[in-house]
Order: C-alpha cells, then sequence, then structure tokens
C-alpha cells in the first residue's frame, strides 16, 4: 500500500482514514514516511520555516473540571493553587512587549468563582494596555464554559472577545475527539463537536485558530486517525485552520501516570501522518516544548514547518513533566532551524513574516 499511497501524495491526492491508520503500521518504513511528508512540506511551504516570539500566560490553575489527564489544574484548596491578579497580568503583558513578543498566549483553568466577566476583562486590559500585542486566547473548551456561564451563544461570546481585543484561537482542549477515549481522559470537557462548533463559528466571525492532537496515552491509531478527518472536514468547511500541533502526552503527575511518554519514533511518525492527512492545513508544527528541542528539529524532516516560539513561562506541559528549556532564545530557534537546513523565519501570530530594526518590529503585508 505504501507505493499506493506514494502514488497518490505524488499526484497530490488525498490519502482515506485506512491509508492512515496503514501509515501507523509499525512495520510501515518510517523514514520513507519521512521523505513523503517531506515533499508535501517543500510543496506547501518550500524550505521556510516559522517561529515567533512570543510569552505564555496561565491567570489560574484552579480548575472545575480537573481533567484526569491534566498534571497543571488543582483545587481551590490546593497548596499549590493560584489567581493572578490584574496587576500580575498587566505584568506579564509588559514583559512581552519588552522582550520584542509580538503575542501572547493565553489559557487558563476554569475557575469555580470566576465568571465569564474575568476572563472577558482580561482581554479587554490587556488589549487596552498593549495595543500591538496580538491575543492568541482561550480554548474551544473554555469558550464553551464561557457560554455556560453568560447563558449566551457561542457566537455572542466571541463577538464579545474580539471586540474587547481577542486575535486569534489556540488549539488546545482538542486532546482527542473519539467520545470512546475522550470520556476517559477528559470526562467534564467539551465534547469534540462542541470544540469543532467553537472554532466554525470563529472562522465565521474571521478568526484564525490552530488545532491540537493529544497522543500517547489510551488512544489507537483509529483514533488519531479519527481525530485528523473531522479536522480535515472542518477545514474543507472553513479554512480558518492555520496550524496542526500533534503533543505527546506527558504522564508524570497525571492519573496516567502509569503509562509511558511516547516514544522519538512515534513522535516523528505522528508528525509525519499528519502532515500527510492533513493535506489542506498549511501547517504542522514540532511543538519543542513537548516534543524535546531535539526531537522537534529532527521533525522539520518528518513533515513539520514550525517550531512554534520562544515559549517563555510555559506551564502545562512542564507541570507533566516535560523535560524540555523554560524557553528559547530566537538566536537558539534560529541555529536549529539553520541546522537542519530550512530557512528561519519570524512570522507573527497571523503567519506573515515581521521584520525587525533593532528593538522595533513591524508585520509584512
Amino acid at each position: 500500500m505504501l507505493d499506493q499511497i506514494r502514488e497518490k501524495i505524488d499526484a497530490g491526492r488525498r490519502l482515506s482514514g485506512e491509508e492512515g491508520q496503514f501509515l501507523f503500521r509499525p512495520e510501515v518504513d518510517l523514514h520513507a514516511m519521512g521523505e513523503l511528508a517531506d515533499a508535501v512540506r517543500k510543496r506547501k511551504n518550500g524550505d521556510r520555516v516559522c517561529y515567533n516570539v512570543n510569552v505564555h500566560l496561565n491567570p489560574t490553575n484552579v480548575c472545575i473540571y480537573r481533567c484526569p489527564l491534566c498534571a497543571y489544574s488543582c483545587d481551590a484548596g490546593d497548596p499549590k493553587a493560584y489567581v493572578m491578579t490584574e496587576e500580575e497580568i498587566l505584568a506579564r503583558g509588559q514583559e512581552a512587549v519588552d522582550g520584542g513578543a509580538t503575542e501572547l498566549h493565553i489559557v487558563s483553568g476554569l475557575h469555580p468563582e470566576k465568571g465569564f466577566d474575568w476572563y472577558l476583562g482580561m482581554i479587554r486590559v490587556l488589549h487596552g494596555a498593549y495595543p500591538r500585542l496580538h491575543l492568541k486566547a482561550w480554548t474551544a473548551a473554555e469558550i464553551a464554559r464561557f457560554a455556560e456561564l453568560a447563558e449566551r451563544p457561542i457566537r455572542a461570546v466571541l463577538e464579545e472577545l474580539i471586540e474587547a481585543g481577542l486575535g486569534s484561537l489556540p488549539g488546545g482542549g482538542a486532546e482527542i475527539f473519539h467520545p470512546a477515549v475522550r470520556k476517559q481522559i477528559a470526562p467534564r470537557k467539551a465534547d469534540a463537536n462542541t470544540w469543532l462548533e467553537v472554532h466554525r463559528t470563529a472562522h465565521r466571525l474571521g478568526l484564525r485558530s490552530n488545532a491540537t492532537m493529544l497522543y500517547g496515552h489510551l488512544e489507537t491509531s483509529e483514533h488519531r486517525v479519527d481525530h485528523m478527518l473531522r479536522l480535515r472536514q472542518l477545514q474543507d468547511e472553513t479554512g480558518g485552520l492555520q496550524a496542526f500541533i500533534p503533543l505527546a502526552f506527558h504522564p508524570e503527575h497525571t492519573q496516567f501516570d502509569h503509562l509511558s511518554r511516547p516514544s522519538g519514533l512515534d513522535d516523528l511518525r505522528t508528525m509525519a501522518v499528519s502532515r500527510l492527512m492533513l493535506d489542506n492545513v498549511d501547517h504542522v508544527k514540532a511543538y519543542w516544548i513537548s516534543l524535546g528541542v531535539g526531537t522537534a528539529q529532527i521533525a522539520l524532516a518528518y513533515g513539520a514547518d514550525d517550531l512554534d516560539g520562544t515559549v517563555r513561562h510555559e506551564a502545562i506541559h512542564h507541570e507533566a513533566g516535560a523535560t524540555s528549556p523554560q524557553v528559547l532564545s530566537v538566536d537558539r530557534i534560529r541555529a536549529l532551524i539553520t541546522e537542519a537546513g530550512r530557512q528561519p523565519i519570524e512570522r507573527d501570530s497571523l503567519y506573515r513574516p515581521v521584520r525587525r530594526n533593532g528593538a522595533e518590529w513591524e508585520v509584512e503585508r
């Protein structure tokens, strides 16, 4: 079947779910798959590899969902629980601006005592203070919860967030869409249809978004491919997805800490299958926080064309045992890309090239 798949890829034709599952078989040559995925990457993006200068903000780790897969969230009475003040939130924005960041990536716990206005107000105050800073904020699960709290439709909630300064949506909260797995790893979180509807609605309102897939826990290759097919269908409908990010599961401090994290070979295979299956998504990201710096660099030969960014203050993966650095400098990111034989290109959150002149920067239109 690999020869048949190679012919389809060369002809620019779409792979089926059956072919995607075949590619996940361990006996299928990984390096041959990498060559195919690399050819698709080159066809779509040439030898350019993107990165951005970004900072993360996680305003609270207190969360009503307490998903079994999550090492980050906690109850309000937990000794490690925190809720950031407005001053602390603004200080994080100032840190981002002072460091030349173009993006603040915001995801949070869903605090039982915080209403939609708290989350909405955070966007408003940050945008008011730092209007050039792109606010990529709130996963689909969070936005679905906001709609419940406000007793308003998802569209109305998104419209308010956009008016307040929201720039785009991150891809988190997708986990694995298949209900047989989802009810075990995130039983209280918004289901697949809700996640997809939030992104569908966001796209119709002109927002762009990303999409993730958390792999390496209870799911099978069938569940991974099902996840990709649902995203591919959404992209056929809206064209609003910018990037797909496969996230390797880190089990430490979760309810699944008896599991081992995915191997580097599984990481590369998943990256390659992602690039081959998601023919209508422009970018596939090797998120170095999740994969580790070395594997992320290798993934640039297995279909990835984006290393994410500087990622200062990431907490969610590190709480689950990620051993990657807390931050990478721009020089280090550019060196990783150059060492892989690619051309580093700084982008903003909407994948527009960024041009810098000392401390000043501008987006190429």
